[in-house]
């Protein structure tokens, strides 16, 4: 049970609900159909149905849309103890590819395990629901931040969320954290051109707020690059758990 109650996603699901040891039984479970997936290979595709959702638990994920011109979206990107998928076997199909950025370990879950895990386990079910109105949340910023906020403070606050959400599963803190995104991936996330990402990146470096160098990010004023992002994580939800 100890392994399980490390775990990244219990680590995730902890700050909304206090696991029991029935909840972490059913937890582990979920986690029985371990596998590996390498870097660039979709394992799931913009359209697929009857796909089976994962638990991610080591590495990192992007979710992405291709548009018929062949450019990529990135909507979001997943770390460990994030669901990847649900939406596809909720929805039955896909609607968009899930790609990883480096080699990965996931656990498989089907539908049928899902739905027998929440079955037994309503205080699950709900800190599910949770991570998922969580994700939502997540989309809207994004959305303001691509529609609203200049490119500078675009980047604050993708690296200040990206931030908050790692030191959630301990692995990232105010101090920084690695983190394995190319430039390409920032600029097909944030609606930039790589040249554009490298400016804006050594601008915030030049202004002694982060540094993002060799696969780190580190926050070296973090209280001014929250000012210059506004950014308030009061949606991302961390602060305890609500069910006890």
């Amino acid at each position: 049970m100890s392994i399980i109650q490390d775990s990244p996603l219990t680590r995730k699901l902890s700050a909304f609900v206090a696991l029991s040891d029935a909840e972490l039984a059913v937890l582990d479970r979920l986690h029985q159909r371990r596998r590996s997936f390498v870097a660039g290979r979709d394992l799931v595709h913009q359209g697929q149905s009857d796909q089976a959702a994962y638990i991610l638990s080591e590495g990192w994920v992007c979710s992405y849309k291709i548009q018929p011109d062949g450019s990529r979206q990135i909507v979001d990107f997943q770390i460990p103890g994030d669901f990847l998928g649900l939406r596809s076997v909720l929805l039955h199909t896909s609607d968009h590819s899930i790609e990883p950025v480096v080699d990965i370990q996931a656990a498989e879950v089907l539908a049928s395990d899902l739905l027998e895990a929440f079955a037994h386990t309503p205080r699950l079910a709900m800190a599910v629901l949770w991570a998922v109105s969580r994700d939502e949340a997540m989309v809207v910023e994004h959305l303001v931040c691509i529609g609203r906020r200049d490119a500078n403070a675009r980047m604050a606050h993708f690296l200040l969320e990206l931030g908050v959400r790692l030191a959630l599963v301990g692995m990232g803190s105010k101090a920084g954290y690695d983190c394995p995104l190319t430039q390409y991936h920032l600029a097909d996330a944030l609606g930039l051109s790589a040249v554009h990402v490298n400016r804006v990146l050594r601008q915030l470096r030049e202004a002694g707020l982060v540094t993002f160098r060799d696969g780190h990010v580190t926050f070296d004023d973090y209280e001014r690059l929250v000012a210059l992002a506004d950014f308030d994580p009061a949606y991302l939800d961390q602060t305890g758990p609500l069910l006890k």
